[in-house]
């Protein structure tokens, strides 16, 4: 088994808490960084939320 198979297995059990974790590290980002960033932390972190639901549904 490889390291993608167990990222697919992790994330299958937990894709509701990891989709919540990336909101929550987006949001912590965004108080950090300036305002200017924040489009572009939001775009990030819908991209990796566009990969978890990618990865769960294969």
């Amino acid at each position: 088994m490889g390291l993608l198979d167990k990222i697919k297995g992790l994330l299958g059990k937990n894709k509701k808490t990891a989709t919540k974790a990336v909101d929550t590290v987006a949001d912590a980002a965004e108080k950090i960084a300036p305002d200017s960033m924040d489009d572009k932390i939001e775009a990030g972190a819908e991209k990796v939320k566009d990969v978890i639901e990618k990865l769960d549904g294969e």
